[in-house]
């Protein structure tokens, strides 16, 4: 299939009225998603939250996925995120994830996921370490030919982030059953969770050691790892190290707790899908152990009590009994465990941390004239990141505290009618990414979200 890549500079050269590119020039159309945008536009009669809606949630249709048939006519997606030419694991998964509810009626839509699911499968083949890919596999990175680490062709960035192999197994769980299409879950699959499996359980770093390292020649201290490129020790405990967070930085202590929560998720899932599906008991059962594993670890080590707040959750702990207090905009966080993970927003820890990252007593919690919100050291300090107000919202059983998160959301677009990556907490006029397809298609995730809950009557109170 032909496509189309719209570049940076068509992007920017639309105006705000009309930001979405002509129908030719979209890199996909489903009418099963423009019959969407009509039905909900048509619900809101509040304008700034119907304008971004339409224009946030297709952004990921319209710019970013390029959709074709391999050789052998399998399908094949390449999503790369915005104003980055490159597919991370991570961000693939999440921007075609809210399309999943609509699948059943669009079937080239549903291909178009199962080509990002290939595509996908296909690289953690390649390197389950790297955290993103170049759109051919025969190509090698010109970005990053410096870093320290065994970089291979079709990688892009060799981060290794325990989020991104586990985000593809989220997609592929969520696809299964809004399709019932089983024939994604072929050779390709099975072998890609043998080697997933392989890779997790040599990050438990039980023996003390790792296969894997990563240094860079950097000004940026959160862009490579200490000790030679393994990174801070971490006491054998069950848990699964992380050399970096969703975020690309790097982790202080090795046990990242949000992607554990993560992990014994998308384990579970794998689980269940090689049982019903593929008949491999054996790592089935295996999945299933490491998941409950981390899970007992969990338990033991990612709990800390305060002062302030009681008992909560940390955000990376080392299992010598040093923990990092904090959380990160970035999915999966800590004020993300329900909406990512098997977390109840019932629990009292949960709760308990949800005070605690949106407070001052995070360090990355920011607030200003523009806003409030959760940042993190990839742009700095003062710094907030929208996707942190959408988790907000996503999450809360209260109606004033999700309308605070809407109206800081439309009102620190810059004009745009658009998410970015991050806004200055004195002026949302000073942004990063103007581009970037993640969280716009979150943002159109998060108002269906509010709507099938019946909170339509908040989205149109907004000021």
């Amino acid at each position: 299939m032909k496509y189309h890549l719209f570049g940076l500079a068509a992007f920017l050269s639309l105006s705000v009225s009309a930001q979405r590119p002509e129908l030719s020039q979209r890199n996909f159309s489903s009418p099963a998603v423009e019959k969407c945008i009509e039905t909900v536009s048509a619900r809101i009669t509040q304008p700034k939250v119907r304008e971004m809606f339409a224009q946030c949630f297709p952004n990921t249709l319209d710019t970013t996925v390029r959709y074709r048939k391999t050789s052998d006519g399998d399908d094949d997606t390449f999503v790369i995120t915005g104003d980055i030419p490159a597919m991370w694991l991570r961000d693939s998964s999440a921007q075609v994830w809210p399309y999943l509810r609509l699948v059943s009626k669009d079937p080239k839509l549903a291909r178009l996921i199962r080509g990002v699911l290939r595509r996908q499968f296909r690289s953690l083949l390649i390197d389950p370490y790297a955290n993103a890919f170049m759109e051919s596999p025969d190509s090698m990175s010109t970005n990053w030919t410096g870093d320290i680490t065994e970089m291979k062709k079709g990688v892009f960035e060799r981060k290794y982030e325990l989020d991104s192999p586990c985000y593809p197994i989220r997609l592929a769980y969520g696809y299964w059953k809004a399709t019932g299409d089983k024939t994604v879950f072929d050779k390709l699959w099975v072998d890609c969770i043998r080697e997933v499996l392989t890779t997790l359980h040599a990050q438990q770093r039980m023996d003390g050691t790792s296969p894997y390292l990563f240094m860079r020649r950097t000004h940026a201290m959160h862009d490579t790892q200490s000790n030679s490129g393994y990174g801070h020790p971490g006491k054998p405990c069950g848990l699964i190290a992380s050399s970096f967070r969703p975020s690309d930085d790097c982790t202080v202590f090795p046990y990242n707790i949000p992607g554990n929560f993560f992990a014994v998720s998308c384990l579970r899932k794998a689980a269940t899908i090689l049982r019903d599906v593929n008949k491999e008991w054996a790592l089935a059962d295996s999945c299933q152990a490491l998941a409950e594993q981390v899970q007992a670890a969990l338990k033991q080590y990612a709990v800390v009590k305060t002062a302030d707040f009681g008992e909560i959750y940390a955000f990376e702990v080392d299992g010598f009994g040093s923990h990092l207090l904090m959380d990160d905009a970035n999915i999966p966080s800590l004020l993300s465990l329900p909406y990512i993970a098997d977390v109840s927003v019932d629990d009292p820890i949960y709760q308990n941390t949800r005070r605690f990252v949106w407070s001052k007593s995070n360090p990355y919690f920011f607030s200003g004239k523009a806003g409030e919100g959760i940042g993190g050291p990839h742009e700095g300090i003062g710094y907030i990141w929208p996707m942190s107000d959408i988790m907000l919202a996503m999450t809360s059983t209260n109606s004033t505290e999700i309308k605070a998160a809407l109206q800081r959301l439309i009102s620190t677009d810059a004009g745009t009618n658009f998410i970015h990556e991050a806004y200055r907490q004195e002026d949302a006029s000073k942004f990063t990414r103007t581009w970037f397809a993640w969280a716009n298609t979150l943002f159109g995730e998060l108002v269906l979200h509010l709507i099938d809950n019946n909170q339509l009557e908040l989205l149109n109170s907004l000021q």
